[in-house]
């Protein structure tokens, strides 16, 4: 562990860099704790030495390493007391009783988001929400046709399908009917599973291309199942931090995003607030997660904050902290 005066010193120098991105010298640590120059500046090698703190190669100044990130969340770090403004501005979504558990979630994040300008996400599933109410398509060309599905919730999603030209529309219009007919009720979720053993058994019975068009049906039931318990707020959140300048790093970034299987990756195990530091995300390098497990009447799922290396924790603990705590009270 630690002495005192070292706890200080890399605390000074974690919260002054999460404010203002720019290196930590000598300095500030000597004003703030009244201390000689060469005292501060054994301290800060000693914590250099630890692997704590880092040397830039444009600045005498100190920055935290992800090391020194584990040791201040883990042992300096004290959540902070929300301010009256963030307060309001979540109590008001989940004081609001019109609406349902999944949009009072999806918005609470949208807010966090917007307040930490990070970017937040909710994975979350649910046996009795987004049931499929009706399918519809509409001819786009003619090897394409936008696929419609409209859920019990209102909730409206399409896709592109790509057919084969010998798929007649007489064909697709007869799917459809089977879809609609036996499907209609189905979580979203259990869609894909019922296509394989209810319908793939029987759909060659109606239409010819039956292969093709199974295919097609059941990929985009997939990205629908997906689509409907994941929500994505402030995806380009990252873009205003001055560490992802590099374009292919935030291209990279972004590209995860939009990858079913990267995303799942950020699924909680645990109802703890936890904070996961650049590789302990799993998920990327360069970025920070501060997840947990929601569970309320049968509804669960992960809310998540993704941002920088130096995010404020204090805080956006304390916000996720608040969420789930109303979620699930």
């Amino acid at each position: 562990m630690l002495t005192e005066r070292q706890n200080k010193i890399l605390k000074l120098i974690i919260e002054d860099y999460i404010k203002t991105a720019n290196p930590v010298g000598s300095s500030l640590i000597c004003k703030v704790l009244n201390c000689s120059s060469a005292t501060v500046r054994n301290e800060m090698a000693y914590l250099e030495n630890i692997g704590y703190l880092e040397k830039t190669h444009t600045s005498s100044g100190r920055v935290p390493s992800e090391k020194g990130y584990r040791y201040y969340v883990d042992n300096l770090m004290e959540p902070k007391k929300m301010t009256g403004e963030d307060v309001l501005k979540l109590q008001t979504i989940f004081d609001n009783k019109k609406l349902v558990l999944s949009d009072v979630i999806t918005r609470s994040l949208d807010i966090v988001s917007e307040i930490t300008n990070c970017t937040s996400l909710v994975l979350g599933s649910s046996s009795t929400e987004n049931k499929l109410k009706q399918v519809e398509v509409v001819p786009y060309s003619d090897t394409s046709l936008i696929a419609i599905v409209i859920t019990d919730k209102g909730h409206v999603e399409h896709k592109e399908i790509n057919v084969d030209e010998t798929v007649s529309p007489n064909e697709i219009k007869k799917v459809v009917e089977l879809i609609n007919k036996l499907l209609v009720g189905t979580a979203l979720s259990e869609i894909s599973s019922k296509l394989e053993f209810e319908i793939k058994p029987i759909i060659g019975n109606f239409v010819k291309s039956h292969e093709a068009l199974y295919q097609a049906f059941y990929n985009a039931f997939s990205e629908f199942s997906y689509r409907s318990h994941m929500h994505m707020a402030g995806r380009t959140k990252l873009l205003n931090y001055r560490e992802f300048d590099d374009v292919s790093k935030v291209k990279d970034i972004l590209n995860k995003f939009d990858n079913k299987d990267e995303i799942q990756k950020i699924e909680a195990s645990d109802g703890d607030v936890n904070v996961y530091i650049g590789h302990e995300s799993n998920f990327d390098d360069d970025v920070s997660i501060i997840k947990t497990k929601y569970s309320k009447d049968g509804h669960e799922g992960t809310i998540a904050i993704v941002g920088p290396k130096r995010m404020d924790y204090e805080r956006i603990v304390s916000l996720l902290d608040f969420i789930k705590r109303n979620i699930e009270g």
